[in-house]
């Protein structure tokens, strides 16, 4: 045997499901040995349910319990404030690796992390380097005041100085998303452990593999290092034993917090996937689309593909305020904001993976409710648009429900700024509660985005 890795991230509401965290301490562990090193690549501590309650500290149940030699910061791991962040990581075992991530100019937290490091392992010296994704100043305000530098040269510095160290091989524990094919291209590194994107892969671009175990843990990547070159394979946690450990730490949790009443129930199941997210209309887009509205009383709700978190489990028989929670976990409230016509138009044409670059150019990014959208796919243009059953007149003012995030983040649907808000109402899921108790939550898809 040679020296392996275990990669595990964007655990993110698994924290929620005792079940599953359990399984997937268990499986880890199961894994682990004296030739192994077990790394995390960010977003393990939120989003989730318990995230919200304990501002990231559920996730040292499982770091305490599974022990992690390595870990960096993804994008919802400032989600709680940096505060918030700095205990966690002065909680956990790992070694918390940031090359990227900047404070007044110095690394992000520097008595507490590296930006590089190297561990002998049955005789070969791995170098290991950290870096996240640049966009997640713009995206999450509760990372203000960390400024997130170019990524490719915080690696091609490391790498170099790494192997000037002598490593025989550097990996990058990486939040980048979808910016690992780049960085795979641009630096001389064996390894990427990929996360952010919540697609599993195991792909290799010329002589460096790149990894993604998925996300809300449903499986981990088991690393080969000690062949001609690096190869990989998906472990599934399903099948594994659970750690009771961390099963009751976390049941604990959440009997303390009360979020297991029962708010609705769905006979036929609720799927959350990917395609529900970014394939255009779907149930779980429209319930919470039509929970603004109905909250608001505005004209339009709308909400982003993004903000609906993704799992291989549906909404399916009762469903308790942690379910619903576990769709939109951000401590963001409801708002409600004033647009023209025109604006509107806009934020609908925003929508298309292809008019604003955010993930695939095929993704769509609205789900909506009081809205009717016909979408040329072949103009990129809104060909027809109705609310409340009447054409938008471009002059005119509509109003808006929506997330706060969209108000201030560049990224996603430029056209809505702050200036727009006009007034707040409950957080996201606290919404999406009320509705579920007073008028269910059994959507269906009635053809209010068509895309042709």
């Amino acid at each position: 045997m040679g020296p392996r890795l275990l990669h595990y991230s964007d655990v993110e509401s698994a924290h929620d499901d005792p079940d599953r965290i359990g399984r997937l301490a268990g499986t880890l562990t199961s894994l682990n040995d004296a030739e192994t090193l077990l790394v995390g690549s960010g977003d393990n501590t939120a989003p989730g349910v318990l995230s919200m309650v304990t501002e990231g500290r559920q996730s040292l149940d499982f770091f305490a319990a599974v022990e992690p030699d390595f870990e960096t910061f993804g994008n919802h791991d400032f989600d709680h404030g940096l505060a918030a962040t700095r205990e966690v990581v002065e909680r956990s075992p790992q070694t918390w690796l940031t090359a990227n991530v900047r404070r007044d100019g110095d690394r992000f937290l520097a008595d507490e992390t590296e930006s590089r490091a190297l561990r002998e392992v049955v005789g070969t010296t791995v170098g290991f380097v950290g870096v996240t994704n640049t966009a997640t100043g713009a995206a999450n305000p509760s990372a203000d005041p960390l400024a997130f530098t170019d990524p490719f040269a915080a690696v091609a510095d490391a790498a170099a100085a790494l192997r000037a160290r002598g490593a025989d091989l550097v990996v990058v524990v990486s939040h980048l998303g979808r910016d690992d094919d780049e960085l795979a291209r641009r630096c001389d590194v064996d390894v990427i452990l990929g996360g952010h994107v919540h697609e599993r892969r195991i792909d290799r671009i010329d002589d460096t593999l790149l990894t993604r175990p998925g996300s809300n843990g449903h499986a981990v990547v088991d690393v080969d290092l000690g062949g001609a070159r690096p190869t990989a394979e998906f472990r599934a946690v399903e099948d594994g034993e659970p750690m009771e450990r961390v099963a009751s730490a976390i049941e604990g949790r959440l009997a303390e917090t009360g979020l297991n009443e029962v708010v609705a129930r769905v006979e036929e199941p609720i799927s959350r996937e990917q395609t529900d997210a970014y394939g255009g209309e779907s149930r779980i887009g429209n319930v919470v689309a039509d929970a603004y509205r109905w909250a608001t009383g505005a004209d339009v709700g709308l909400q982003n593909g993004g903000g609906i978190r993704r799992d291989e489990s549906p909404l399916a028989g009762d469903v308790t305020v942690a379910d619903l929670v576990s769709v939109v976990p951000f401590e963001e409230p409801v708002v409600v904001a004033e647009v023209t016509g025109a604006e509107l138009r806009s934020i609908c044409r925003e929508a298309s993976g292809r008019v604003v670059d955010h993930g695939d150019a095929d993704w769509w990014h609205a789900h909506v409710s009081g809205l009717e959208l016909v979408w040329d796919r072949e103009t990129q243009s809104v060909e027809r648009l109705r609310v409340g059953g009447e054409p938008v007149v471009d002059a005119e003012t509509y109003t808006l429900a929506t997330s706060e995030y969209l108000l201030h983040t560049t990224v996603e649907f430029p056209t809505l700024t702050e200036s727009h808000r006009v007034a707040a109402y409950d957080l996201q899921y606290e919404v999406l509660a009320d509705y579920a108790r007073s008028e269910g939550i059994d959507a269906s898809v009635t053809g209010r985005v068509v895309r042709r």
